[in-house]
């Protein structure tokens, strides 16, 4: 069974710049306890699905002999490459593709990571042809965070939120150039984990502390599949100054901090 429609090109259309430059980095707490739960030793493989700009496999080349980043948009991969080649790297192979067409041809793995991506991907498929890449001492970690103004409970990020469903309509849009709307993975990723032939799950969560400027949360937003700045047209200007007076009326430092948590939802092979 599909969960998702094949892969629409147009998904994160301008944003590879500033996905690099804005998401929240992944906390050096979180690779620790990927190391600590997968028992990582600096041996084996990595393989990590729906790389975007590398923001976890860079980080994890130096726990792994070599490191695949697989991702379908190009523009997300020639940053991965370019910031790969920015801190020195040799060991991080770069592949344009989706995550449902892994095959053996890889090799084998010690580790799958899924890094703010597996609610795009044919969920199914993706389980089953990882399972099969892993070795036996193998598994995966699919990883997420809770800084989308969607689903936050901070006033600033809630009237944030006013701005842009004020520019952009009140539906999430996504994709399609702006013309499509999100829906909500059914079922959630437990259960479609639970029925995967992967025998065993936990759910392991860090938190660590954000800090955002306003112009670091306007970068932020662009990097999103349902704010990017071609959304907007020629409305970039008026868009960003609404979004930050409304901002600055809240909080006239335009200095924010939040607690964000990245949650683990980790799968052994056996």
């Amino acid at each position: 069974m599909k969960t998702l429609p094949t892969y629409d090109p147009t998904l994160f259309e301008g944003a590879a710049t500033y996905y690099t430059q804005y998401r929240p980095k992944y906390p050096d707490a979180l690779f620790t306890k990927l190391t600590e739960i997968f028992n990582i030793s600096g041996q084996g493989q990595l393989l990590d699905l729906g790389c975007g700009p590398g923001l976890l496999a860079i980080p994890l080349r130096t726990q792994f002999e070599h490191v695949v980043g697989i991702d379908p948009d190009p523009e997300m991969l020639r940053e991965a490459q370019q910031q790969a080649e920015a801190v020195g790297t040799k060991n991080i192979t770069w592949l344009e593709q989706g995550a449902e067409f892994i095959s053996s041809d890889l090799g084998v793995f010690k580790l799958v990571t899924i890094g703010r991506a597996f609610h795009w991907m044919e969920r199914e498929v993706v389980l089953q042809r990882s399972y099969e890449l892993l070795s036996d001492d193998g598994g995966l970690a699919i990883i997420s965070t809770q800084e989308d103004p969607w689903r936050s409970s901070q006033p600033w990020k809630q009237s944030a939120l006013t701005v842009v469903k004020k520019w952009l309509g009140e539906q999430r849009r996504t994709g399609k150039r702006g013309q499509g709307f999100w829906t909500e993975p059914n079922p959630p990723h437990t259960e479609v984990l639970a029925q995967s032939p992967f025998p065993r799950q936990a759910l392991y969560k860090v938190p660590f502390e954000q800090s955002w400027t306003i112009s670091t949360f306007i970068g932020y937003l662009y990097s999103t599949a349902f704010c990017l700045q071609i959304f907007l047209g020629d409305n970039v200007k008026q868009f960003e100054a609404d979004l930050k007076e409304t901002l600055l009326a809240i909080e006239p430092s335009g200095q924010f901090k939040e607690e964000i948590t990245v949650s683990v939802l980790a799968a052994w092979k056996h």
